[in-house]
């Protein structure tokens, strides 16, 4: 198995585990500096799915949006006090760093 298929198979079991968790309900209408948890949440969850649809690629846009969303989730997931909307961030960073990694080693 190749190593991209490896990280495609990781993403897809931790997409899994995302879309099965429920979300923080103490995170919902928060905000850290400019950061909506919400969006957050939604705009990184988007570059995900649709890298997964895609067979492992992203546009342009959707590349920028990705690097946006690590930066605020590097930023954010240090001042969420709830562990379970620490866990769920956390897993959504890996997911984010996963798909960001394999766009770099495509180049």
């Amino acid at each position: 198995m190749s190593e991209s298929s490896e990280q495609v198979q990781k993403a897809a079991r931790l997409w899994h585990e995302h879309l099965h968790a429920p979300f923080p309900a103490g995170l919902r209408g928060a905000e850290f500096g400019d950061a909506d948890m919400v969006l957050l949440d939604a705009d990184t969850a988007g570059c995900v799915l649709t890298w997964l649809n895609s067979g492992g690629a992203l546009d342009p846009k959707r590349i920028r949006i990705l690097q946006r969303c690590i930066e605020d989730l590097n930023r954010v997931i240090p001042q969420i006090t709830e562990p379970a909307g620490t866990q769920y961030y956390e897993r959504l960073r890996q997911l984010a760093l996963l798909v960001s990694r394999t766009l770099s080693s495509a180049k």
